[in-house]
C-alpha cells in the first residue's frame, strides 16, 4: 500500500507511544544470564501463556477455528488496553477510528497449506467455512479490529525482516496524515511446522552458519498524536545495520540491534534471549523500549534506538525518546 497524505493535512503533534504489551510464550533463553534476558525479563516478568491458553486472557467465547499467530495478537492488544479476563460485552472505549496495522510474515501459512491440501484431495466442499476466512492474508488485523470494534483502517504488513518497524512506520503516517486517531501496531509470529520451515529458508544472522528457530511471539505497541508516552521518530531504512541517518545519531541510553549485528557501538540483540520473531521482532523490541522507558531504569541521555532487519531484506531503525527530556547541565 502507499500513502502520501497532502503535507497541508499532516497533524504536526509528535507521536507517542500510549501503551505496550509484551507476549512471548516461551523464550529460548530461559534463566540464563544475558543481558538480552535481563533487559527482556526486566520488563515482562509475568509469563505469557501459548495460543491454546488464550482463553485464560481472553474467554473461552469466540476462539473457534482461531489460528495460532491471531489468538497470539488477540492477547497483546488485550494486555496493552489492561482488559480484565475475557471477552468485551461491547466496543472498546475509544474504538471509533482507530486503525489497526499487524506485522506477521508467516502468520497464516499453515491454514493456506491445509486448505490448498483439502481442495486438492477432494473440493471446496472438504473446507469449513469457519476456517476459510482464516487464508485471507488480513486476518489478524481484521480479526483484531472486528472484536475490539476499531473502525479506522485496517492494514496487514508482511515485508520480510523489516516488517515489524515498517508496520510503525504505516501507523505513524495514518496519524500525522490524519486518517485515524489512535492506531494499534501489533507484530506477531506463530512457531507452527510451517512457519518453522518457512523462516528456516532464511540466510543465517552475521556470524552464524544456522539459522535461529521460529518461535511464537507477540507484541503490541498504541501510537497515538500528542500523547503522554515517550515520542517516537521516524523510522528510516538503510542497507547495512549501522548506516543510520543523522536523525538517529545522537546518543541512546539503549540499543536493540538487528539479529547477530551488534555494531561497533554495541547494543543489545533480543533474538539471544527471546530466538528468531521474524516480522514481529520490530514491534517487540519497540515495547520493550517502551517498557524500558517506563520503568525508572533509563540514566544518561537519550532514549532507545531499534533497529530490525537482515541482509537480504535491509536494515530499518527508528528512535524512541522519553516523553520530557531532562535539561542537560548548564543548558538554558
Amino acid at each position: 500500500m502507499t500513502m502520501n497524505p497532502d503535507p497541508m493535512t499532516m497533524n504536526p503533534d509528535p507521536v507517542t507511544v500510549t501503551a505496550h504489551a509484551l507476549h512471548v510464550p516461551d523464550p529460548i533463553g530461559g534463566f540464563a544470564a544475558t543481558a538480552a534476558g535481563e533487559l527482556f525479563s526486566s520488563v515482562a516478568p509475568e509469563p505469557a501463556c501459548g495460543p491454546e491458553q488464550a482463553h485464560t486472557v481472553l474467554g473461552r467465547k469466540g476462539l473457534l477455528y482461531k489460528e495460532d499467530a491471531t489468538r497470539l495478537a488477540l492477547c497483546a492488544v488485550h494486555r496493552a488496553f489492561g482488559l480484565p479476563p475475557g471477552k468485551l460485552t461491547e466496543p472498546l472505549p475509544g474504538a471509533e477510528h482507530t486503525a489497526v496495522v499487524v506485522s506477521s510474515n508467516v502468520g497464516n501459512a499453515r491454514t493456506v497449506r491445509d486448505i490448498v491440501a483439502e481442495m486438492r484431495a477432494g473440493s471446496a466442499h472438504d473446507v469449513s467455512p469457519l476456517n476459510g476466512p482464516n487464508a485471507s492474508s488480513n486476518v489478524i488485523a481484521s480479526t483484531l479490529a472486528i472484536r475490539y470494534g476499531f473502525t479506522g483502517p485496517n492494514l496487514m504488513v508482511c515485508s520480510g525482516a523489516t516488517s515489524g518497524l515498517d508496520a510503525v512506520r504505516l501507523g505513524a503516517l495514518l496519524l500525522r496524515g490524519e486518517r485515524a486517531r489512535r492506531v494499534v501496531v501489533v507484530g506477531v509470529e506463530p512457531d507452527d511446522e510451517v512457519a518453522r520451515g518457512l523462516a528456516a529458508l532464511r540466510p543465517a544472522a552475521p556470524g552464524t552458519t544456522v539459522p535461529v528457530p521460529l518461535r511464537a511471539a507477540a507484541a503490541c505497541v498504541v501510537l497515538e498524536p500528542g500523547g503522554r508516552g515517550p515520542h517516537l521518530g521516524d523510522v528510516h531504512r538503510h542497507t547495512r545495520p549501522d548506516d543510520i541517518a543523522d536523525a538517529l545519531a545522537p546518543p541512546a541510553a539503549l540499543r536493540l540491534t538487528a539479529p547477530g549485528a551488534p555494531g561497533a557501538a554495541g547494543g543489545i540483540d533480543l533474538t539471544a534471549h527471546l530466538g528468531e520473531v521474524y516480522g514481529a521482532l520490530g514491534v517487540v523490541q519497540l515495547a520493550v523500549a517502551a517498557a524500558w522507558l517506563g520503568s525508572g531504569q533509563p540514566s544518561g541521555p537519550g532514549g532507545a534506538l531499534i533497529t530490525c532487519g537482515d541482509g537480504e531484506d535491509g536494515y530499518a531503525s527508528v528512535r524512541l525518546d522519553p516523553a520530557v527530556v531532562p535539561a542537560r547541565a548548564g543548558g538554558g
